[in-house]
């Protein structure tokens, strides 16, 4: 069974709903503070939080989930590290990242993190393998294209900060 990834499969089961419903408290969209409530948090899950006036309880899959997740490694995602360039033609504009993972048996990608009327921010995000694998660290190569008639500003994060591409 796959081990639970914070970004991929925790963050996302937190709505927007509980997110402003605990703000006051502490954001559920923020690793560190999960983790630090993780206890607490599981607690009020199995006693039917959150209430059906803000989203209704989680289903019981959700919370085995977030169970799993906080009795195990507490497993979450890094910023990866890439030279990138942008490419326009007069059908789509692709961003390529181009380095090395930092171990064996990595995986990685880019994704689009944020947008505004005038910029988009993608994440070059890399997930560790479960187990170490033996062998030399992939050199990779990705890819993310949208349309030529947007024309907003790209920037990337990664480990090394945020680049404007565009």
């Amino acid at each position: 069974m796959r081990t639970p990834v914070f970004e991929l499969h925790i963050q996302p089961m937190f709505r927007a709903t509980d997110r402003v419903h605990m703000s006051s408290f502490f954001d559920l969209w923020d690793y560190d503070a999960v983790v630090a409530q993780a206890d607490d948090i599981l607690i009020r899950l199995e006693d039917g939080m959150p209430p059906v006036t803000h989203g209704g309880p989680w289903p019981e899959e959700w919370i085995e989930l977030f169970r799993r997740w906080k009795d195990g490694a507490r497993k979450r995602l890094e910023l990866g590290t890439a030279t990138y360039t942008l490419d326009q033609t007069s059908v789509a504009v692709t961003i390529t990242a181009t380095g090395t993972f930092p171990a064996a048996g990595c995986a990685g990608w880019l994704q689009l993190d944020n947008e505004t009327d005038t910029a988009k921010t993608y994440v070059l995000y890399v997930e560790q393998p479960d187990a170490p694998v033996a062998g030399t660290p992939a050199a990779f190569t990705l890819k993310e294209r949208y349309r030529a008639a947007d024309t907003r500003s790209v920037f990337v994060r990664d480990a090394t900060g945020v680049q404007q591409l565009h």
